[in-house]
């Protein structure tokens, strides 16, 4: 997918490493892309599954599957920039209201133009540049009865969340427990479907025992 106002790094292509287990013992790595490619400039420091996702990280998934936690946590381990990309969709101050079009695009652009990054959100229209640009993806995929109880969790009791607006502040809105509840869940076999055509190195977490056991391997802290 050819991104036409950015300057990819050519990933080369190695061996891959055998990858951990997400599912335990006797358990095939069905959620884990054989293919792995690697760009060299300015990746260092990798370890385990995140090894074979580069240092430009795409993390997609529902509302409330946990993308900014991921990108938190990803980012403070590897020394990865996290960008939030509703932060770029929405404007600071406001109750989450969204920018124009144009300016969101600008600033999606520049942020990918960084050497190193792990990037949390969806914004289909804007995917082509970012899996041209991205180094290895993470899909997030939760029950649905997960991603809605931690979206009632953090609109009520969690006021310094990751990836939150600043100068905003979150609250439980109908408009929102319907996607979650109605719309989300097909999206998700939308995701699910552009997931498997991706050419990246990639991790489908699908089960928060999945998600946990990642965040153990990678020895990554909430």
């Amino acid at each position: 997918m050819p991104a036409t106002s950015l300057t990819a790094e050519h990933p080369v292509e190695r061996k891959p490493a055998p990858l951990p287990s997400l599912g335990g013992p006797g358990r095939q790595n069905r959620h884990l892309s054989g293919r792995v490619e690697r760009a060299n400039q300015g990746c260092t420091n990798r370890r385990m599954i995140l090894d074979t996702l580069g240092c430009r990280i795409c993390i997609m998934g529902p509302s409330g599957s946990g993308k900014s936690t991921l990108a938190t946590a990803i980012g403070r381990s590897r020394g990865l920039p996290p960008i939030y990309l509703d932060q770029l969709y929405h404007r600071p101050d406001t109750n989450w209201q969204p920018r124009p079009a144009e300016e969101f695009t600008a600033l999606h652009d520049e942020a990918l133009l960084g050497a190193r990054w792990v990037m949390d959100g969806n914004y289909s229209r804007s995917l082509p540049q970012r899996l041209a640009r991205a180094t290895g993806v993470i899909l997030l995929d939760v029950p649905v009865m997960t991603s809605l109880l931690r979206y009632l969790r953090r609109a009520w009791f969690e006021r310094d969340r990751h990836g939150g607006l600043e100068g905003g502040r979150d609250s439980a809105r109908w408009a929102m427990i319907h996607h979650i509840a109605v719309v989300a869940p097909h999206s998700r076999r939308r995701y699910a479907e552009m997931f498997g055509g991706i050419g990246l190195p990639k991790v489908s977490l699908v089960t928060t025992q999945e998600l946990t056991r990642f965040y153990r391997l990678e020895g990554l802290d909430r």
